[in-house]
């Protein structure tokens, strides 16, 4: 049996500005870009192991939380999964199809601070500071 936490997170082609270490009183200048394109990534972070799951997909609802979870069930067949998650509506779906393998846990409504996965997003857009990113369109 093994113990995921899970969660979601946005990314668009839009600049974020964070802090860039400056002379005094100089504002610190970047290329900005403000296309609007985005898209999400649903993930699942074990904490024993640090072992992690990543799947982009062009929506936050239930249709793509099914083919994620279905993903990630036949990824690892093998054993039985505990998913922590939030309370997204997604997550509470009627029309949610959890596979056999998969237990759903839900932590307590407005506690992000509970879910390590919430510290991975941290670490991944602070990479991206200031990052322009091209586009085929």
């Amino acid at each position: 049996m093994r113990y995921w936490c899970g969660d979601e997170s946005r990314v668009g082609l839009k600049t974020e500005a964070g802090r860039l270490i400056t002379k005094k009183g100089v504002k610190p200048i970047g290329i900005m870009q403000w296309k609007r394109d985005n898209f999400y990534l649903y993930g699942l972070v074990e904490p024993l192991t640090g072992e992690y799951f990543l799947w982009e997909f062009s929506h936050l609802n239930t249709a793509c939380f099914n083919v994620f979870l279905e993903k990630f069930s036949e990824t690892y067949a093998q054993d039985i999964h505990i998913l922590q998650l939030d309370n997204g509506a997604f997550h509470l779906s009627q029309h949610l199809k959890i596979p056999e393998n998969i237990v759903l846990l839900f932590q307590p409504p407005h506690t992000p601070q509970v879910n390590p996965i919430e510290r991975l997003w941290e670490e991944v857009k602070k990479h991206l500071t200031w990052e322009s990113f091209l586009t085929g369109r």
